[in-house]
């Protein structure tokens, strides 16, 4: 490890990876730092990603698709059926991914690209010089060492330590902190091509319970509570504990994870002097399905660009990286962001009397295609009544 790169990138996830990558490939001289022993491991993650999503980045490859997924079935708490067709089910179809495989692919290309990587290296605090961000007290190997850098990209997930640090409030409010816990289970009657999600302040209050196919029998099943949701004997385990004994009773449980998701707003910015923030550290999360494959890979090679144009520049202040900031605001995924997150603060208003009621009014709809923005269009149609209850929704929808 060499005390001075361009970038130094904190955390070996799939915004890492390709922030790693792109700012290699532009020419800088590139650090990857991962705190665990292995990339790709603990996987705190459903796995689950869109097709035409993951082309924008690479070419699926069999050795890390554990699943091809033609369907989605969203399950009401009374039991209603809306089944999203394959023709219709937009970014729902696509692969449940085996990310022990999927990141260590990413990094290994990071390193190909010309990036030094290193595990189980750990940041443990921010260097600052005249209040910008200047790199990283690293500990590898029982050594701490100062690693410094003209841009440091932060990609260290949900617990990110190293924004914070650097003076930036990287706080998620308890409400919106979905708690979660997942099994893998194997010995189960599945559809091996279908993602199912189970609605209801019952069975999961303010989240959601999924289940992701690995093969013919085996699945990731887990859920996500809000955090004000989650207490002594009513914690997200409890809760999947409940849905498995009910549904999967013959299930054998072949390994347990633990973790959060943000599904609030992104940070205020994600730029400072110095430092670019990707990923679930940005809290870029998709606020309705806590979805953030898709987006850590896309914040990420935008971090990796951005990082590499202003040191060739040779301006790394707030104002110049701010241009990454934009980017991704910007972007499709940016506009998801800001949309999904005002509608997923009126469903979790919903009891299970009105989930079950919208959900029946539209299972029998025919969209040419399946998105957030169509579903709520198609259910004000059918609800006129939620123009009431959708003010901050309408300019949105319209």
């Amino acid at each position: 490890m060499k005390q001075e790169y361009d970038i130094l990138v904190i955390g070996g996830g799939p915004g890492g990876a390709l922030a790693a990558k792109t700012a290699a490939l532009a020419g800088c001289s590139v650090c990857l730092i991962e705190k665990r022993p292995a990339i790709g491991v603990p996987v705190r993650c459903a796995e689950g990603v869109g097709e035409e999503l993951l082309r924008e980045f690479c070419e699926p490859d069999p050795k890390w698709i554990s699943a091809k997924i033609d369907g989605a079935r969203i399950v009401a708490p009374d039991g209603t059926t809306l089944d999203l067709k394959p023709e219709m089910a937009g970014n729902e179809v696509g692969f449940i991914l085996d990310r022990k495989v999927f990141d260590r692919e990413l990094v290994w290309q990071a390193a190909e690209a010309g990036a030094d990587v290193f595990v189980k290296a750990r940041a443990v605090d921010a260097i600052m010089q005249r209040g910008a961000v200047a790199g990283a007290k690293v500990e590898y190997g029982g050594v701490q060492r100062d690693v410094r850098a003209k841009v440091v990209i932060a990609a260290d997930g949900v617990e990110s330590k190293f924004a914070r640090w650097c003076g930036i409030d990287t706080t998620v409010p308890m409400r919106e902190l979905e708690t979660c816990a997942q099994y893998v289970l194997s010995n189960i009657d599945i559809d091996p091509h279908k993602t199912v999600f189970y609605l209801g302040t019952e069975i999961a209050p303010e989240g959601y319970v999924w289940i992701f196919p690995k093969g013919e029998r085996t699945a990731n099943v887990g859920i996500g509570i809000s955090g004000r949701k989650s207490g002594d004997g009513h914690r997200a385990r409890d809760y999947l504990d409940a849905f498995v004994r009910d549904r999967f009773p013959g299930g054998k449980k072949t390994e347990l994870i633990i973790g959060g998701v943000s599904v609030c707003k992104p940070l205020e910015s994600t730029v400072a002097d110095g430092l670019i923030i990707v990923g679930d550290a940005a809290r870029v999360s998709d606020p309705i399905t806590g979805g953030g494959i898709y987006n850590a890979m896309l914040t990420g090679k935008l971090a990796g660009q951005v990082a590499a144009e202003c040191i060739a520049a040779g301006d790394t202040r707030k104002a110049a990286l701010a241009k990454y900031d934009l980017l991704w605001r910007e972007s499709r995924m940016g506009k998801a962001i800001a949309r999904n997150h005002a509608v997923k603060e009126f469903f979790i208003t919903l009891d299970d009397r009105k989930l079950n009621d919208l959900l029946s009014s539209v299972k029998n709809i025919n969209l040419d295609e399946f998105s957030t923005l169509t579903l709520i269009k198609e259910l004000i149609k059918r609800n006129p009544r939620l123009l009431l209850e959708l003010r901050t929704l309408q300019k949105i929808i319209s």
